[in-house]
Order: C-alpha cells, then sequence, then structure tokens
C-alpha cells in the first residue's frame, strides 16, 4: 500500500511544479517579433499590384508558416490591422533545359488583407 501513495504524492508534486507563464510561453511556440524566419519577400506581379485596390497585398511566406503566425508578421511589421489571410500552395514545375530535366521549386503565397483606409508600402521610393 505505501507504493500507491507514493505514486499519488509525485502526481501532485508534478502538477504543482509547473508555474502558469511556462504553460502559456509553451502554446505560443514562435516569437512574433521575428517576422524574417515568416515573411520571405512581396509578391510583386501585375495581378498582385491590382489586387491592392482591394486592400489585399501578397507576399511570399516560408513553407511552415501558419496563418495567424502571418497576420502578427504583417501587423508588427507595417503597423497595420489585418482582416484576413487566403494561403496558396504553388507546387514545384518540371523544368527542361536542353536534355536535362529539372523542377522549378515551389512556394507559399499569403494573400494579406488589410483594414480599408490604411495603406503598405510594398515598394519603398
Amino acid at each position: 500500500m505505501g507504493i500507491f501513495k507514493r505514486k499519488e504524492q509525485k502526481k501532485e508534486e508534478k502538477k504543482e511544479s509547473k508555474p502558469a507563464f511556462a504553460k502559456a510561453s509553451a502554446r505560443q511556440g514562435k516569437n512574433y517579433n521575428e517576422t524574417w524566419k515568416i515573411l520571405a519577400k512581396p509578391h510583386v506581379t501585375e495581378k498582385a499590384t491590382d489586387l491592392v485596390e482591394k486592400n489585399q497585398y501578397v507576399f511570399e511566406v516560408f513553407p511552415r508558416a501558419r496563418k495567424h503566425e502571418i497576420k502578427k508578421a504583417v501587423e508588427s511589421l507595417y503597423g497595420v490591422k489585418v482582416l484576413g489571410v487566403g494561403i496558396v500552395n504553388i507546387p514545384r514545375r518540371k523544368v527542361r533545359v536542353g536534355k536535362t530535366m529539372g523542377f522549378k521549386g515551389g512556394y507559399k503565397k499569403a494573400i494579406v488583407r488589410i483594414q480599408e483606409g490604411q495603406k503598405i508600402e510594398v515598394l519603398q521610393r
């Protein structure tokens, strides 16, 4: 019977040993101030510049980036209010140069919608 009491005591000690702030930091996982790990570069094309009129901006992001991480990164870097984030995975393509076959790498693209009246200066003048 003494063995079972020891196991119960150990379980209680483990529950009490973790402080409350340690649980919150473990859930967060990443430091959101490190935007260079999330946003690769702005995606500047004709379609992307047309989306600026609708308050939407396009960025190439790293493959493991999630929607909420992209939102926090854009808000902290550009100081705007993000309303929504859409993600598009562009697959790799086969490329042929002469006899040699290869692949052009794919990437992940994020379309970020911001609050009306705010702007992001993608290309610095």
